[in-house]
């Protein structure tokens, strides 16, 4: 999930307590282009009020004119932008793509309140849902997601006859052990892909460096975050520093997390003697120092921060959907 989507369901859950009636989008499915990948959210009041996007801005234009015009009572509907029978559905998307949106209209009921609390639940990482839709009636149920992390890599959404399935899980998050200029290119890098971001730094004067927006800064030693916080299996762990005080203690506590990715900045030297002394004072085995990317990121000949903290994003995208490093 992105943090924007966090943000829809926060707004939605807000709303209802407050009373207010809500119109819960989702994208199914896309075909050819489009800008946003299916699972993505927009939340909307009947004042046309919206929080979330699904396109450009063309679809969320039409659907926030037709929602104050009336339209969209029932408690569920797909609508078809892009190619449809309808004349009202065929907006034609910049992009030439087709988009197909599930409109779930939920009423300020205990009911509709449970429901978005257990989302927000979900995109905070404190469990994972499949959430099924009838497309009937509207109905809703909620399931744990036992899915394996590799079954978790298949499509987000699935069609079973008149029912959706949609699964819901924690936003991705990145963890940047200690202050670097490679620290802020990927952190930056990390933003724009939609990762939440968290910087740790014992340094205070280097935190009060750091300038990136949308950034959790933590002036403390990242293990001893990761020791207090923990973290979900949606989480990248990365130490940019070179200082094994900061790097080293990080790998250690990460390994206790379930985090998908965790990686050290090092040449293949510093790695190995990282290794070596990770098994003898750290009382790592073999098994938990391979499950630590060293040399962290993809080899593309990177020299500068930009460069290293590309490779570095890369390689976690990569490893997050699933992909062998080349």
């Amino acid at each position: 999930m992105q943090p924007l989507d966090n943000e829809v369901v926060e707004s939605a859950a807000r709303w209802s307590q407050a009373g207010e009636d809500v119109w819960l989008c989702t994208v199914l499915a896309t075909y050819g282009s489009s800008p946003r990948e299916p699972g993505a959210l927009l939340a909307a009041r009947r004042d046309g009020h919206c929080v979330g996007s699904l396109s450009g801005g063309c679809v969320e234009e039409d659907f926030l004119a037709r929602l104050q015009a009336g339209d969209f009572q029932s408690p569920v509907q797909v609508v078809r932008y892009g190619e449809s029978e309808d004349d009202r559905q065929r907006l034609a998307l910049p992009c030439g793509g087709i988009l197909e949106v599930l409109v779930e209209r939920l009423p300020a009921t205990r009911e509709s309140l449970r429901l978005l609390t257990a989302l927000r639940e979900a995109l905070h990482g404190q469990r994972r849902l499949v959430r099924e839709v009838s497309l009937a009636t509207g109905a809703t149920g909620l399931e744990t997601d036992e899915a394996s992390p590799t079954e978790r890599q298949r499509p987000r959404i699935q069609r079973k006859g008149d029912r959706v399935c949609i699964r819901m899980g924690p936003t991705r998050r990145l963890v940047i052990a200690g202050v670097s200029p490679v620290s802020v290119a990927c952190a930056e890098f990390a933003r724009s892909l939609g990762f939440e971001v968290v910087v740790c730094d014992p340094r205070d004067e280097l935190i009060a460096t750091f300038n990136v927006a949308d950034v959790e800064l933590r002036p403390e030693l990242p293990s001893s975050y990761l020791a207090r916080e923990g973290c979900h299996a949606s989480t990248a762990v990365v130490a940019l520093t070179h200082d094994p005080r900061i790097d080293d203690l990080a790998m250690i506590e990460a390994l206790r997390t379930p985090a998908f990715y965790i990686g050290v900045m090092g040449s293949r030297k510093t790695s190995a003697t990282r290794a070596e002394r990770l098994r003898r004072s750290g009382g790592l085995d073999r098994e938990q120092v391979e499950r630590i990317r060293m040399p962290i990121g993809l080899d593309i000949g990177s020299k500068t921060p930009a460069e290293i903290a590309l490779a570095v994003m890369a390689d976690v995208v990569g490893v997050y959907h699933g992909r062998e490093r080349l």
